[in-house]
């Protein structure tokens, strides 16, 4: 029997040991920000391994200067205290060293729109449902499985295999992944269980950028309002100037590996969203001041100054054919989310590696994918010359409610995320 047939073996037959394991990780209730609880299940089951892993919380000093670096909205709001990053190195030969894991945060959740509890999983049949199951809880639990299953199969690897649960993806990933590659936990590539939908492999990512509009108005009491300037009438213009912005984006920008595994978003692989607007503290007067945040996300193919050239200028134009706004022009402001894009070849050796695993795991073809949301494997790519793919289950409804995953979809992800590690580390004779 070869190492690949006694580590599937291994997997297959910890399904329950699998399902307990997401459970508990899904019962940790850790929305970015208050991460501690499920690390604390991830430390356990390492240690249980025989492992000792590492435990630290991010110290921004280290790292602000770094290009890759900015404020996280989590940060500025709750600190890193009690949100550590977890590591466990299993030591190999002199070999190659492959990073796995993924985020330990999910996003929270409004329960009334929920069929079930978020906060527990819910088997029916072959689906599992809660907050994190997809995104991507399943996918921790399924390296971690994978580790257990290589060392109960005997394998020896030819290189370090190095597992890591970081806090804070949802929110830009500063404080975990930069975290922990300027720790010096560097691999010579990496396998993030991102649910991309196996046996896809995803190979790109987008950029995603927070911005603030700040729109003028002149406040008077609404009995003379023909004396006066109603803010929210000016950010209308300004929304409508951003959505014509976003309608010729759309058509413009094209990035296939976006949806060749969602076709969906044809069309739709660049967007800009008004999130949220403040304005005005009483109805019998007009507001002085109307507050916009939004988004903007973006494929591979134009750098953040660009990117925020056109947003810019599209609200200077609004402004400028408006009357007072001319003379009172809105303010744009930068802050929270600000990420690249990030793409690497389908032909680096773990892509090319990681697909036909997956295809051969699964019985059926995948897809190079990605593009359309930002993910921690940038940094690895743009900052430290390391390529890493995204290797997850299938799942559906991330973010959203009653989110969902298949039992078979983890055991997947498990057996290929392991067979990766053998074939790319290699065996120590």
């Amino acid at each position: 029997m070869t190492y690949e047939d006694r580590m599937t073996d291994a997997i297959e037959s910890t399904e329950d040991e699998l399902i307990d394991l997401v459970t508990r990780l899904v019962e940790a209730r850790t929305v970015t920000g208050s991460e501690r609880s499920g690390q604390d299940v991830v430390v356990d089951y390492l240690e249980s391994m025989g492992l000792d892993p590492d435990v630290w919380k991010p110290s921004p000093e280290e790292f602000s200067d770094h290009p890759g670096y900015f404020e996280t909205s989590s940060s500025e709001r709750r600190g890193y205290d009690d949100r550590p990053n977890v590591v466990a190195r299993v030591a190999g030969g002199d070999g190659r060293t492959l990073a796995i894991g993924g985020h330990i945060d999910v996003v929270d959740v409004t329960e009334s729109e929920w069929e079930r509890d978020p906060w527990t999983v819910t088997r029916e049949g072959e689906t599992l449902y809660g907050r994190g199951v997809a995104d991507m809880k399943g996918g921790l639990a399924a390296c971690l499985v994978a580790m257990r299953a290589l060392d109960e199969a005997g394998v020896e690897l030819g290189g370090d295999l190095v597992f890591q649960s970081v806090i804070e993806e949802e929110d830009g990933g500063v404080g975990g992944t930069l975290s922990v590659l300027e720790r010096g936990y560097v691999p010579d590539a990496a396998v993030i269980a991102e649910p991309f939908r196996l046996p896809n492999v995803g190979v790109a990512s987008a950029g995603v950028m927070y911005f603030r509009v700040r729109v003028p108005g002149k406040s008077v009491h609404a009995a003379w309002g023909h004396q006066g300037v109603n803010a929210i009438g000016n950010a209308a213009t300004v929304y409508e100037a951003l959505e014509a912005l976003d309608a010729e984006r759309k058509a413009r920008i094209d990035f296939p590996p976006a949806y060749q595994g969602e076709p969906d978003l044809e069309g739709n692989v660049t967007n800009i969203n008004v999130g949220t607007i403040e304005a005005g503290d009483w109805p019998s007067t007009l507001p002085s001041e109307a507050v916009m945040h939004g988004r903007v996300g973006w494929p591979p193919g134009e750098t953040r100054a660009e990117v925020r050239a056109q947003i810019e200028a599209a609200v200077a134009e609004a402004a400028a054919d408006d009357e007072w706004m001319r003379d009172h022009p809105p303010e744009v402001e930068w802050f929270g989310w600000d990420a690249s894009p990030h793409q690497i070849s389908p032909d680096a050796e773990i892509a090319a590696l990681s697909a036909r695993v997956a295809e051969e795991v699964c019985g059926r073809p995948g897809s190079f994918v990605g593009g359309n949301a930002a993910l921690d494997e940038r940094f690895y790519a743009l900052y430290y010359d390391v390529d890493a793919v995204s290797v997850g289950p299938r799942g559906a409804n991330l973010h959203g409610a009653d989110e969902h995953t298949t039992v078979t979809s983890l055991v997947e992800t498990a057996t290929t995320i392991a067979r990766i590690a053998i074939e790319y580390c290699g065996v120590d004779d």
